[in-house]
């Protein structure tokens, strides 16, 4: 399984999983939960009215982590390519995961809902022995 794939399967696993951003020096931290992939990239959804997308566009570097119960934890690391060019099957999937969270949009192709992707990604798996294992992203994302 490629590394992008592994990703992704560990990220849509688990009810939520966190992302953390930087506004200026104080950092934030807050849950997401779509995850899907195209081209061999990992693409994710949020909104252009929230705070992460401007933080986002201010400072790209996010990393963000998810624990998945007796498989340790995940850490992915690299800066936001806030371009939106998810296909419309993303899209799709992206709006129909935010209004089951409750947000509201009228239709996938809303202008207020985005799809950015991950340049320059590093991951690991971890364990609590202190094991970081590295996956191998930089191959999936030459392929694409």
């Amino acid at each position: 399984m490629n590394g992008t794939k592994t990703i992704i399967e560990y990220l849509t696993s688990v009810p939520a999983w966190y992302l953390a951003t930087c506004d200026g020096d104080q950092p934030h931290v807050r849950p997401f939960s779509f995850a899907a992939e195209q081209d061999g990239h990992i693409w994710f959804c949020t909104a252009t009215t929230k705070d992460v997308y401007r933080e986002l566009q201010a400072n790209p570097k996010f990393e963000l982590s998810a624990w998945k119960p007796g498989n340790g934890w995940v850490v992915l690391r690299g800066c936001a390519n806030l371009t939106d060019r998810a296909s419309a099957d993303v899209r799709r999937a992206g709006f129909d995961h935010m209004i089951g969270l409750g947000e509201c949009y009228d239709g996938p192709d809303d202008e207020t809902l985005t799809f950015f992707t991950v340049d320059e990604p590093e991951a690991w798996i971890c364990d609590i022995d202190g094991s970081w294992n590295p996956v191998d992203m930089q191959r999936a994302c030459d392929r694409a």
